[in-house]
């Protein structure tokens, strides 16, 4: 459990941007870290602080008097405030002196998970709570497993409410020794636990006195350190580069543009989800269900300027030497390095559905900037929260975790998100009303044949 910890604080690269997400079980005090995190670290606007005091004072917060319920902060729907609980993902935005911060404070109820899942899809760390006085929970193992099928980088464990079982050293230390056993069978790298009080503010932005038996980082500490995606992100990655669209302006130009300098201008903008371009670079483009082709980039432009190269995540737009049909949903990578495309679809899908899904779903699937109709060939198995072994199944409710293999109408450049957190990720979508039905990591081909009963 301390790898993560000794390694962080040589990893800063100050001034980046950091997302983390918050999970864990009901009541564990999640939106009250939050709201602790934002207090402490002087991201709340006096109208917001006062707003915030008028309102716990009329429910009669339970802390001191003159107290805040920081909970209130993230938690804006009326039956969140209401029932005292989250029902939907609250994003907030804060800096300190060393760091940026997106945060998504995720709900902790069963049927909330799917929430977690759209929070934790982006996220660079997940900040897992755990109630002191209740250990590792079905929950919590729930959202660990979550962390593993999306490989989230690091995970964090804030043993909330250390004052609640008198910031007892050995209670810490054995539910420290049990996420590190879980996270080792799930194959999560790296995990660190921190004792906290969000309540208090023990650990989340300033060191407790009250826990001398603790030597490692604070909260904010550990969150400031950790290298982001994109800074674990190696050169040396293959460039992959979805088309969102193409500009062509033909004369629709923004006043004190060069009409003749833009005259037969054509480029296809998108992201850089892996890997860096330079301008001369060979890359090939891939349609779906056509054949690579091979061209050469002569241009990357951003923002009205030119650059010779540019690198994961910046969106830009690029222009090939060769007049290609490019269009979006295609994608152009480094060339030669994109596997060969398979109609033949093997993932792990994060169910978020009520409507149960099973053979013979007709479905879309949406691959990058692509999307395309598939048909669900089988459901083969479901995870077991309790063995952490894939169980067979049949069908998938809402918030299981299992495997399908789904057939599509067109080939699709598939890569394992396993290495390609980004380009290895899809949705599952209901064709007849547009809504997200799953939330899927492409596993490896195990290499069948195909079944003509499921040719589209």
């Amino acid at each position: 459990m301390s790898t993560l910890a000794e390694t962080a604080e040589t990893t800063l690269a100050e001034g980046t941007l950091f997302r983390f997400a918050t999970a864990g079980s009901v009541d564990d005090g999640k939106s009250t870290l939050v709201g602790r995190l934002l207090h402490d670290s002087k991201a709340i606007l006096a109208d917001q602080l006062d707003a915030v005091a008028r309102t716990s004072e009329a429910r009669g917060f339970g802390g001191e008097k003159g107290g805040l319920d920081l909970a209130l902060l993230t938690d804006g729907l009326r039956a969140e405030r209401e029932q005292g609980i989250t029902i939907d993902v609250a994003y907030r935005y804060f800096a300190t002196d060393r760091r940026t911060f997106i945060l998504a404070d995720c709900p902790g109820h069963v049927q909330y998970t799917k929430n977690t899942v759209t929070g934790a899809s982006t996220a660079d760390a997940v900040v897992l709570l755990i109630d002191a006085r209740k250990g590792v929970l079905e929950q919590t193992r729930r959202h660990l497993s979550v962390a593993a099928l999306l490989r989230v980088p690091h995970v964090v464990v804030a043993v909330n409410k250390i004052d609640l079982v008198d910031f007892s050293e050995p209670v810490f230390t054995a539910i420290a020794d049990d996420v590190a056993r879980l996270a080792s069978e799930l194959g999560l790298r790296d995990a660190v636990a921190v004792p906290v009080s969000a309540l208090e503010g023990d650990n989340i932005v300033d060191r407790s006195g009250r826990t001398a038996w603790y030597t490692g980082p604070t909260l904010i500490e550990l969150l400031e350190s950790l290298p982001s995606t994109d800074e674990l992100g190696d050169a040396q990655e293959p460039f992959r580069f979805p088309v969102q669209t193409v500009i062509r302006p033909q004369g629709a130009l923004a006043p004190g543009l060069d009409e003749e300098a833009f005259r037969d201008y054509r480029a296809y903008a998108g992201q850089v989800t892996e890997g860096v371009i330079h301008v001369g670079d060979r890359v090939s483009v891939v349609t779906p269900g056509q054949t690579a082709r091979e061209t050469t980039v002569v241009g990357i432009d951003v923002a009205g300027r030119s650059l010779e190269e540019a690198a994961a995540p910046l969106s830009v737009a690029l222009r090939l030497a060769d007049e290609f049909d490019v269009a979006r949903g295609d994608t152009i990578a480094a060339a030669g390095t994109l596997p060969e495309s398979t109609a033949d679809l093997y993932g792990s899908v994060a169910w978020l559905s009520a409507k149960p899904l099973r053979e013979g779903a007709k479905v879309l699937v949406k691959h990058g900037t692509s999307t395309v109709r598939g048909l669900v060939r089988a459901v083969t198995g479901k995870l077991d929260l309790d063995s952490f072994e894939v169980a067979p199944a049949s069908e998938l409710g809402l918030n299981d975790i299992g495997e399908v293999q789904v057939r599509l109408a067109a080939p699709l450049p598939l890569e394992p998100y396993a290495a390609h957190r980004r380009t290895g990720a899809f949705l599952v979508i209901d064709p007849q009303d547009g809504s997200t039905l799953a939330a899927g990591m492409v596993r490896q081909h195990p290499g069948d044949t195909e079944d003509e009963r499921y040719w589209i």
